[in-house]
């Protein structure tokens, strides 16, 4: 039976050509050397050879495709990234081109796929209302579910960068002191309280200046891509820590990100408007006038091969475009490779909720050594078809 064209994907394959998603491989003849390719079905196209095989559509581009990251084609800024989009997906229809582009993929099984840019600042956001309310609850039983900021402003924090991994890196269990509310005194140890948090990532790829804020109509400027986001917990490291100042240390052991960033072009059937808002927001928040920032994007969480929760991005409150605005607003500048996270993805419903926190409702039973977790997505796209957003996956390690 002759083996079938990488070019025919199978009706309704989630990364077709109105998907067309980055990412950093290797093969196992050249284990050192880190190529972009983009995600076309079940293979990967080796975009740093594209430029010999299509030389007038992509020449132009071809020092940015044979980097080892995907720093320098993120900073080349937005016409750079259409361009370029035209040309590959020109690459994968154009029947013209298969000659001199079939030899370029590679099956998905037989590469190893790598953290696809250089994180250069994480900040992590917390714009679920269904996740606060329901944690507001679990903390603060006998107060306000939502602090008195909560709707006026995306609540965030700085994470750490150097700790953002690549999916399918184990997650080793951290240590550090915990104090139950009957102990005298606190312990250390491995954290018993270990979690996941389903979220959806905004990588940066033009940076801004500095004491210049980033308006929310110069999103699609300055932001390339989504990815799929992990943001391991240690609930009960976190609990004893974050007052008054916050996550720190139950949060900066591991991120894990998806291997594929889906541009935000891929993205525009799935645009969305964001719940109703309750109260009128400032000016630089303010989106009734703008483009639908909210994105419909189903996310599945997975434990040991389980469905676990099914999170709707679309329920979130805060839009990528207002905490990109919020997190600029004080004059802070953008870098390339900046990531920034939704925080926990969680709708209204009990299926619907992106941590076990929530789940079982502060009770566990948390995450054990040795389970997987998996998060996937799909988007709506052109045509009824589906834009996948692939995995994210990470498998628990005991501590050390």
């Amino acid at each position: 039976m002759p083996e079938q064209s990488p070019f025919d994907l199978a009706e309704g394959d989630p990364f077709g050509p109105h998907n067309l998603p980055y990412g950093v491989f290797s093969t196992a003849d050249a284990p050192d050397r880190r190529r972009i390719g983009v995600r076309y079905g079940d293979r990967v196209l080796d975009l740093s050879a594209l430029p010999s095989a299509l030389p007038a559509a992509i020449r132009p581009h071809a020092e940015l495709l044979a980097a080892p990251t995907l720093n320098p084609l993120l900073a080349a800024g937005r016409p750079v990234w259409q361009q370029i989009r035209a040309a590959v997906r020109s690459a994968v229809t154009d029947p013209a081109h298969r000659g001199e582009v079939a030899p370029l993929f590679h099956p998905l099984d037989e590469v190893t796929l790598h953290l696809p840019f250089e994180v250069a600042d994480y900040v992590d956001f917390y714009s679920s209302e269904h996740h606060a309310t329901n944690v507001g609850r679990i903390f603060r039983p006998n107060g306000a579910a939502l602090p008195p900021n909560w709707k006026h402003l995306p609540i965030g924090y700085h994470g750490r960068a150097g700790t953002v991994v690549a999916t399918g890196t184990p997650v080793v269990r951290p240590q550090g002191q915990r104090k139950a509310p009957e102990d005298e005194l606190p312990s250390f140890g491995p954290s018993l309280r270990l979690d996941i948090e389903a979220e959806v990532g905004f990588v940066v790829g033009t940076p801004s200046t500095l004491h210049e804020p980033v308006g929310l109509d110069a999103f699609r400027e300055h932001v390339f891509g989504v990815c799929l986001v992990n943001d391991w917990s240690a609930r009960d490291i976190q609990a004893w820590e974050y007052v008054p100042l916050g996550p720190f240390l139950g949060k900066s052991f591991a991120t894990s990100v998806s291997a594929w960033i889906t541009p935000l072009d891929a993205l525009d059937e799935a645009r969305t408007p964001p719940p109703a808002r309750d109260f009128p927001l400032l000016p630089y928040l303010d989106d009734a006038a703008a483009e639908p920032g909210g994105l419909d994007l189903r996310i599945e969480v997975r434990i040991n091969g389980e469905t676990v929760s099914r999170p709707p991005f679309s329920a979130m409150y805060w839009t990528a475009a207002q905490q990109l605005a919020h997190m600029t607003v004080n004059g802070a500048s953008l870098r390339t490779g900046d990531l920034f996270a939704s925080g926990t993805v969680s709708g209204p419903d009990p299926d619907q909720l992106g941590c076990l926190l929530e789940l079982t409702r502060g009770k566990g039973p948390y995450l054990q050594d040795g389970d997987e977790v998996t998060l996937s997505a799909w988007a709506p796209g052109p045509d009824g078809s589906r834009i996948g957003l692939g995995e994210v996956t990470g498998r628990i390690l005991p501590a050390k």
